[in-house]
């Protein structure tokens, strides 16, 4: 089996266990530890994308909100992880189902749909909807993706600019245009259907994958940007981030050693506490910032 095709397997392998672990602790529209939670469906034209939002019990008027992106066939349940933490903070959180990104997606579970390019579209409806709402500092909107939706955030961040106020990626998969390009030398070379862990996948996945200029592309956000990588990770080699640190105006790279794709244990708390001071010293920020 070909490299590219061993890496976006473990991959699959990686997010199918992340996201069954999570959904036995799926609460929806409940009150749990300092925050509650609601579902929130957000449109996107003819694509309707199923996620929950959860909010802390403490919020004022208006409240920073972090948008989080799961990665290849996973579901807003691995979202759930950041919630407890990030709205202690003062963080209100959307984690969502990508439309097509999963055979368990309750948005849309037709993976022969999938496509990089509709997730990043995805995204930016996502902070279009979030900022016409009366509950959310429209200065501080960030977005955290994991995985293949580090790759749809980083391209949609390219896109929004200072609509977004900072991003964070954990363990991006930055090297799928690589990948494919390697498995499928042509175009002629992709067949109509590829099973990756099972999972289908159409042509127009790879097709679109493979053109995609990544460092071009996502060194156009001009925002802090907070990227974090294990240093065992063999799904998405750790130097994919360290191109994308230097492709950035404003970014840092933390590197978790001994932590492979798809954080656990003491990587996953590691990345937690990162992720939240990164978060709060915006938060703070805004204090001082008047609301537009």
């Amino acid at each position: 089996m070909k490299e590219a095709s061993k890496r976006i397997i473990l991959a699959a392998a990686v997010a199918l266990a992340a996201c069954t672990a999570a959904t036995a602790q799926e609460r929806t529209a409940a009150a749990t530890n300092g925050h509650t939670e609601r579902e929130l469906w957000i449109g996107n034209g003819p694509r309707r994308i199923y996620g929950v939002m959860a909010t802390p019990k403490d919020a004022g008027a208006r409240t920073p909100v972090a948008i989080i992106a799961h990665g290849f066939n996973g579901t807003h349940s691995f979202g759930r992880t950041y919630f407890s933490t990030l709205c202690r903070f003062g963080w209100s959180c959307y984690a969502f189902d990508f439309p097509c990104g999963s055979v368990k997606s309750r948005s849309d579970s037709n993976t022969m749909n999938m496509s990089v390019g509709d997730e990043a579209d995805d995204l930016r409806a996502i902070v279009r909807h979030l900022r016409s709402l009366p509950t959310t500092d429209t200065t501080a909107i960030a977005l955290i993706g994991e995985s293949q939706g580090g790759l749809a955030s980083a391209l949609a961040a390219a896109a929004l600019g200072d609509t977004v106020s900072r991003m964070v990626l954990i363990y991006p998969a930055l090297c799928i245009p690589d990948n494919w390009n390697a498995a499928y030398k042509t175009e002629a070379d992709i067949p109509d259907t590829t099973r990756v862990w099972g999972v289908p996948l159409g042509r127009r996945f790879f097709s679109e994958a493979r053109a995609i200029d990544v460092y071009a592309t996502i060194g156009r956000y001009g925002g802090p940007v907070l990227i974090v990588h294990g240093d065992s990770d063999d799904v998405v080699p750790p130097d994919y981030s360290r191109r994308a640190e230097a492709a950035y105006p404003d970014a840092r790279l933390h590197i978790i050693r001994g932590a492979r794709h798809g954080f656990g244990g003491r990587a996953r708390e590691e990345a937690l506490r990162l992720v939240a001071g990164f978060l709060a010293a915006e938060a703070k920020t805004q204090l001082r910032k008047p609301e537009e």
